[in-house]
C-alpha cells in the first residue's frame, strides 16, 4: 500500500519507476478476461492420480493466469459417462475433456495413437514421438475433423497386464474369455478368442463381482488396489503389453480454443506439460508400496507365458496390416510411428535396458 502510495506522489523520477513497474507487474494479467470452462473427465473421483491430473492442469492454468482463467473439473458420469468426453467436447457440452484416446476407436482406430498401441512405445518414447517425432502435428490434424485442439496432458506409465479369474498358461486358455479391455487391443484380443468389452474405470468391479466379465485391465497397482479388483480376481498379470505407456489427453473444442488469448492458450500448453511430469512421478512413486500390500493380501502376480506374448504380437501385426490397408488415415500416422517406435527400441537396447536389466538382477539377487 505503501509503495503504490510513493509512485503516485513521487517526481519525475518516481513517474520513471513507476512506469517501469507497470509493465513488470501481472498489468497483462489485469487486463485479461475472466474466463469459465468445464473440463469432462473420464475416471472417477476416487483416483487421486488419473482423475487428479485433471485438477492439478486446472490449479496450473488458474495460477499461470492469475486466476482470470478458471477451469472446474468433473468426474465420469457428473456431465457425461466416462467414454462419451470426446462427444462432449464435439457437441460443445463442454469446453475440454480429459481422457484415452482408444476408447473412441470405433469412430475411427487413428484414435489410439494418441494413447497407446499394442508393442508400442514406453513413456519416454511416446514423449518423443509427440514432441519430437511428428506425433503432435499428426494426431491434430486427424482432429481437425472432430474440431479439437488435442494437448498430451498424463501419463500413467507402463500398465499391468489386468484381473483374471483363472490361470493363463497359454493361448487357449483366453478363448472365451470376457474381458474388459479398451481400444485397439480389444481387437487384438479378440483375434484369439478374448470377448472384449468397453467399460468406463468406475463400472469395472461390479462387472468383475457380478461375473458379468471374467476378466479387466485398467492401470496398475495403486489405482487398482484403490479400485478392489484384488477382493474379485485372484490373478494379476504383467506385462500390459498393449499399454508400454498410457498417454491421456486434453481435448479442447475448437471453437473455445480458438477463443482464448493467446497467453491463455499458452498457459493451457505449459500446464498441460507440467501435468505429464506430476502424472508420471506421481505413479512410480505410489505403486511400488501398493505392489508389495497387494502380495501380502494374496494376488498372485504372474508375467504372461511367452507363449502368449508371442501370439499377441503376431496378432497384433496382423491387426496392423489389416487396419492400414483399409484405413489411409491409420495408415498416415503408422508410418510416422512405426519407424520412430523401432528406432526408439534400437536405442533403448543399447543403455536404458541393459543398465534396467542388471539393476533387475541386483534386485533380484537381493542386493541392493
Amino acid at each position: 500500500m505503501q509503495r503504490r502510495k510513493f509512485l503516485r506522489t513521487a517526481g519525475v523520477g518516481g513517474a520513471s519507476v513507476a512506469a517501469v513497474s507497470a509493465l513488470a507487474a501481472p498489468a497483462v494479467a489485469q487486463s485479461m478476461p475472466e474466463v469459465k470452462w468445464r473440463l469432462a473427465s473420464s475416471f472417477p473421483k476416487s483416483l487421486d492420480t488419473i482423475y487428479g491430473a485433471g485438477e492439478f492442469f486446472a490449479k496450473r492454468v488458474a495460477a499461470l493466469t492469475d486466476n482470470k482463467f478458471q477451469i472446474r473439473v468433473f468426474a465420469a458420469g457428473e456431465i457425461v459417462p466416462g467414454l462419451q468426453v470426446v462427444d462432449a467436447v464435439q457437441n460443445e457440452t463442454v469446453e475440454c475433456g480429459h481422457t484415452a484416446s482408444y476408447y473412441y476407436v470405433g469412430k475411427d482406430p487413428t484414435f489410439a495413437f494418441d494413447t497407446a498401441l499394442p508393442f508400442g512405445l514406453n513413456t519416454r518414447q511416446h514423449n518423443a514421438w509427440v514432441y519430437h517425432g511428428g506425433g503432435l502435428e499428426l494426431m491434430r490434424e486427424f482432429y481437425k475433423e472432430y474440431k479439437m485442439v488435442s494437448f498430451l496432458m498424463s501419463h500413467t506409465g507402463a500398465q499391468m497386464g489386468g484381473w483374471w479369474r483363472k490361470e493363463i498358461k497359454t493361448p487357449e486358455d483366453m478363448k472365451g474369455v470376457k474381458m474388459r479391455i479398451g481400444g485397439f487391443a480389444g481387437q487384438v484380443m479378440s483375434k484369439l478368442g478374448v470377448v472384449p468389452q468397453q467399460i468406463a474405470g468406475g463400472d469395472i468391479y461390479p462387472a468383475l463381482e457380478k461375473g458379468t466379465i471374467d476378466a479387466a485391465e485398467w492401470v496398475g497397482p495403486y489405482d487398482d488396489q484403490k479400485l478392489g479388483f484384488n477382493k474379485v480376481a485372484q490373478y494379476y498379470y504383467y506385462p500390459g503389453w498393449w499399454e508400454g505407456c498410457a498417454a491421456l489427453s486434453l481435448y479442447c473444442g475448437e471453437k473455445a480454443y480458438e477463443a482464448l488469448p493467446a497467453p491463455y492458450k499458452e498457459a493451457i500448453a505449459v500446464a498441460s506439460g507440467d501435468t505429464v511430469s506430476w502424472s508420471v512421478a506421481k505413479y512410480d512413486a505410489q505403486n511400488p508400496k501398493a505392489l508389495r500390500e497387494l502380495v501380502a493380501a494374496g494376488t498372485k502376480f504372474l508375467p504372461f507365458p511367452q507363449p502368449v506374448m508371442e501370439a499377441c504380437f503376431n496378432a497384433a501385426n496382423e491387426l496392423y496390416a489389416e487396419t492400414i490397408a483399409k484405413n489411409p488415415k491409420f495408415k498416415k500416422v503408422y508410418d510416422s510411428w512405426k519407424p520412430f517406435r523401432n528406432e526408439e527400441v534400437l536405442w533403448f537396447r543399447v543403455v536404458e535396458n541393459t543398465f534396467d536389466n542388471f539393476m533387475a538382477r541386483q534386485s533380484a539377487a537381493n542386493k541392493l
